[in-house]
């Protein structure tokens, strides 16, 4: 396939433009999907009141939730409480 302007004569690339175009929709996919993934699973913990190794019940948002990273998950503060875990100090 050759175009030509001016009587000079090009070669048509559309065919390398076109499959350019599927593996950068492909990799995109990829990531949005890999990135639903990842968020879906450090987003979903957020939710749970988490007991740490030494007995403490740590709220969502409270100081040391985040940095909490061995722990048992509770859907709720009283549950933690009731299973023998107390309130942070601070």
């Amino acid at each position: 396939m050759f175009s030509c302007w001016n009587d000079i004569c090009f070669h048509n690339f559309d065919h390398f433009y076109f499959y350019d175009s599927l593996r950068i929709m492909k990799n995109t996919i990829i990531s949005l999907i890999l990135g639903l993934l990842v968020s879906s699973s450090v987003f979903g913990q957020s939710d749970v009141v988490k007991k740490s190794k030494t007995g403490i019940c740590h709220v969502p948002g409270s100081h040391y939730y985040v940095q909490t990273k061995h722990y048992v998950p509770f859907k709720t503060l009283n549950d933690c409480l009731k299973s023998g875990g107390r309130l942070p100090k601070r």
